[in-house]
């Protein structure tokens, strides 16, 4: 089973299959015209592009961290042929590939939750009923965003689904931060908001190395001019403030920026002119 993989410092980073599906090539880039997308996306008939939900494991010497959490398993026919699921969640099996079970999960931080990062909170098990996927770990959520789980906005009704969270408190299993926060270390959250209003980044520090992983404010390489925005984007300009301040701070350190919706790269890092230079 090929995981791709990227050291930075003592940490192991993995990227997991989450669940591949298709989008609306429009949505993912906002008011970019179509005669330019795409160029670096071709989208089908139905003017679909092909997506993945990397859920990234951050192995450090003492703890495993996954980064959201991918679809899950609980998807019903409908949803199946509504979001085009071309690959199903595979994250527990590559989770014994790598020689890890269920409960070896420290901690689980959520960026924000839409259902393609927050699908895999809870799972379906062997026997059909609802469960924990991760059973041990700490589920970390920014304050703002619990807020829109537990009382969504009209157009966050459709994407913040209550069956991926209704566990989370009855175990015991949340802990809700405000700002910015280390997890553990090495491994800091900072609130962002701009994709929506409680989204979270995560730096991820060992050794003098830096990754940081900016979620659904940089989605895919594609969407390396902050000027490219997605359609989802709730506060758009916001975001492009977001990723011209995080593309300056971070291309300064080095660091590599990690992707959560990338078919073609896992990781970049940009030169002080914005642009890709080195990819994983």
């Amino acid at each position: 089973m090929n995981i791709p993989s990227l050291k930075i410092g003592h940490f192991q980073l993995h990227w997991l299959n989450g669940g591949h599906f298709r989008l609306d090539g429009g949505t993912m880039f906002g008011a970019v015209p179509k005669v330019l997308w795409e160029k670096k996306c071709p989208a089908d008939a139905n003017n679909c592009i092909p997506m993945c939900n990397d859920v990234l494991l951050v192995q450090t010497p003492e703890h495993n961290i996954l980064i959201d959490t991918g679809l899950g398993n609980k998807l019903n026919t409908k949803q199946l042929s509504i979001f085009q699921i071309t690959s199903p969640w595979s994250i527990i099996p590559q989770l014994a590939s790598l020689g890890l079970a269920r409960a070896d999960i420290d901690a689980v931080i959520l960026t924000h939750c839409d259902f393609d990062h927050a699908g895999g909170i809870v799972m379906h098990g062997k026997d059909g009923r609802e469960e924990l996927a991760f059973p041990d770990a700490v589920h970390f959520i920014q304050r703002k965003e619990w807020e829109d789980v537990e009382n969504p906005c009209r157009r966050a009704q459709s994407t913040y689904w209550p069956e991926n969270f209704s566990l989370l408190k009855k175990e015991g299993r949340l802990t809700i931060i405000d700002g910015e926060q280390e997890i553990f270390p090495g491994i800091i959250v900072r609130y962002t908001g701009g994709h929506t209003r409680g989204h979270q980044l995560v730096e991820i520090t060992s050794d003098g190395e830096t990754a940081v992983h900016l979620a659904d404010l940089f989605p895919t390489h594609n969407h390396s001019n902050p000027l490219w925005i997605m359609a989802y984007d709730n506060f758009p300009l916001e975001v492009i403030d977001l990723k011209e301040k995080y593309f300056s701070h971070y291309q300064q350190l080095n660091s590599w920026f990690t992707f959560y919706h990338d078919l073609e790269i896992k990781a970049c890092k940009l030169d002080p002119q914005g642009k890709i230079c080195r990819s994983l």
